[in-house]
């Protein structure tokens, strides 16, 4: 699993060389984050002392929205060459959140568990998504497999938007109690 340090990445881009800062999510804000700073905390792992970004669902502003449009299209032509660039896919599932494309996140985030089956942080984002789409059963379902891999920033858990359809669901409660210890 990527610390919650910024990954440097470097690459080829049509013929251009760069490198991107990609940061992990903990410093990009809640998946489903629409305010404040886009890149300000990109959260689905723990990161102590930091306050997860809660931000509601206000639209991004004119510049956030901007960068989010450069990102996906950016990103998407380095998918093309590369279609398992597990980094690029990770910002790729956020930037389609942010911008309430949640279907299209999710496809993202299913093909992340499918590349990484063991990660937490990939388990953790898939049950995002599905709590985005009101979809309790399969959210719950990767948020414990999430935690069975070791995701373990529960109190992130208790304050992420995304999660709040499913976070009044007793098994939602039965999992915390179960796990937090």
């Amino acid at each position: 699993m990527e610390d919650a340090q910024a990954v440097v990445t470097a690459g080829l881009f049509r013929d251009f060389s760069f490198v991107a800062i990609i940061p992990s999510r903990q410093e990009r804000g809640t998946k489903g984050a629409n305010e404040g700073k886009h890149m300000a905390k990109q959260g689905k792992q723990s990161n102590e002392g930091s306050e997860p970004v809660s931000t509601g669902s206000s639209p991004p502003r004119p510049t956030d929205q901007s960068q989010l449009d450069f990102e996906l299209e950016f990103f998407s032509a380095i998918l093309v060459r590369r279609p398992d660039y597990i980094d690029v896919l990770r910002v790729m599932g956020n930037d389609l959140t942010l911008k309430g494309r949640f279907a299209q996140g999710l496809q993202i985030d299913k093909r992340l568990v499918q590349l990484r089956p063991s990660d937490a942080l990939a388990h953790y984002n898939l049950a995002c998504s599905y709590a985005l789409l009101k979809r309790p059963d399969q959210a719950l379902k990767s948020l414990r497999r999430a935690v069975e891999l070791g995701y373990r920033d529960f109190r992130y858990m208790r304050e992420d938007h995304d999660l709040d359809s499913i976070r009044h669901d007793p098994r939602f409660r039965q999992l915390m109690r179960e796990f937090e210890k």
